[in-house]
């Protein structure tokens, strides 16, 4: 039986599995990988090329939600996007492997597997990674996403396109949904640095009991689990660049450990006294006011001077209203695209109400939206009720409220300008503390620079 020229990766804890899997599929497929610990996924898909992962969804003992699995997934998406990912789990949880399937994952099986099962999921999985291969040879491959043309959002990637070229820290700021990773990937693509890992972390998603040893990595023996030396993600992203996501969510003790390392450019694994020096590019985001958590000692301002060499503020979709209906005819056709709907189009009367709608969830939640619709509608045209959204439209403020608002706005950058934008001064003259001040230019957009 001639097998198949596709290169398959297993990755699960236990060796049983390994060996099974692969002693079955590669009879079909020429080459096949195995992992025990997905740690290492980086190195081998920096070296190779891997057309379909079969990927467990959980390592450790006594957790068996599933977490770690949608982790890793995120960041094999991150890695080599074209990729296709099946899950596997011994513990059914449809939901979880559902939202798996939201995430990117192509497929998922549940242990232990039927062979036939299995065989046919791989076969499908390699067919459309060929399918994804021969499609990017016949087109020019580049990054595309949409930007925009409001003002602000220009002005926000002129910053970043200025300091992509350098090694400056960058902190993104921004609501959820506004689009942060995008922005740090896009200073990834335009650095020196591209070419090298980018290694995208979700500290907002990082347990305090794993926060270092996932970070910072582990020695053989260092605790229960570690039956091997480990490199972390700041190690895995060496002479490249480390994505920390939801920084302002990491609890007070542990942001002086992860100041240590971003300050002495080193890193220890746990179990070990020897560090280990560290070439790489740091960009970070969060959704909160990092000033106001400094005033309200939630976090470490050294800290905040560290990651802050240059500062790019994404805006919400509410304030730029002349991308809402190009960002989703975007966003449109690429649901088509992945749905294979190509018919499909607004109704007039969508747009209006595009126009009118909040956005408080802002881009994630378009496209959320809009793949919803893209799923219902019928006659290939999306109609009001498809999109599904509430009447919510922005700033329906008492003309009272607006009035009581303009007034303080005024006595705020009135004692700002009599003090030479000196907080304390200012807030001791206001009679408020520094973060209720800090809260008030965050309201109202004034700017201390």
């Amino acid at each position: 039986m001639k097998k198949t020229s596709a290169s398959i990766l297993i990755i699960d804890d236990q060796e049983d599995i390994l060996f099974a899997s692969k002693l079955y599929l590669k009879k079909y497929f020429d080459t096949i990988y195995t992992l025990n610990n997905p740690k290492n996924i980086v190195e081998l898909l920096a070296k190779n090329t891997i057309d379909v992962i079969l990927l467990d969804m959980n390592y450790r003992i006594g957790f068996e939600d599933g977490k770690e699995g949608l982790y890793l997934l995120k960041e094999i998406k991150t890695l080599s996007p074209k990729t296709v990912v099946i899950l596997m789990t011994a513990f059914g949880k449809v939901e979880t492997a559902v939202e798996g399937l939201k995430n990117g994952a192509f497929d998922y099986i549940l242990k232990p597997w039927e062979n036939i099962k299995l065989l046919e999921s791989v076969k499908q999985a390699v067919d459309k990674s060929w399918r994804e291969q021969k499609k990017n040879r016949n087109v020019e491959i580049k990054d595309e996403f949409f930007i925009g043309n409001s003002p602000v959002i220009k002005k926000a990637y002129s910053l970043a396109d200025k300091v992509a070229k350098t090694d400056a820290n960058v902190l993104i700021l921004g609501e959820n949904g506004t689009g942060k990773f995008v922005l740090a990937h896009h200073i990834y693509s335009q650095s020196e640095r591209k070419g090298q890992p980018f290694i995208a972390v979700d500290l907002g998603s990082l347990n305090a009991n794993i926060f270092e040893s996932e970070l910072f990595g582990y020695a053989k023996g260092a605790f229960t689990d570690a039956k091997t030396d480990t490199p972390g993600r700041f190690e895995m992203a060496q002479n490249g660049t480390i994505f920390l996501d939801e920084i302002g969510n990491v609890p007070l003790h542990l942001q002086s450990k992860l100041l240590q390392v971003i300050q002495s450019k080193t890193v220890t694994r746990l179990g070990e006294s020897k560090p280990r020096s560290l070439n790489v590019r740091i960009i970070t985001a969060t959704n909160l006011n990092l000033k106001l958590e400094v005033a309200d000692k939630n976090f470490r301002e050294d800290l905040y001077y560290r990651i802050n060499t240059m500062e790019i503020v994404l805006p919400p979709l509410r304030e730029r209203h002349e991308d809402k209906i190009p960002l989703a005819e975007y966003l449109l056709e690429k649901m088509i695209e992945k749905y294979g709907r190509h018919e499909i189009t607004f109704a007039n009367k969508v747009r209006e109400q595009i126009e009118k709608h909040a956005w408080n969830g802002n881009i994630r939640e378009m496209e959320n939206k809009i793949e919803r619709a893209v799923i219902l509608c019928e006659n290939n045209i999306i109609t009001v009720s498809d999109l599904d959204l509430d009447l919510i439209t922005e700033y329906e403020e008492n003309p009272d409220d607006i009035q009581l608002s303009t007034v303080e706005k005024a006595t705020v950058e009135r004692a700002l300008l009599k003090n030479n934008n000196n907080i304390s001064k200012t807030a001791e003259e206001l009679g408020l503390s520094r973060g209720a001040l800090y809260r008030r230019l965050e309201k109202y957009n004034i700017s201390t620079n």
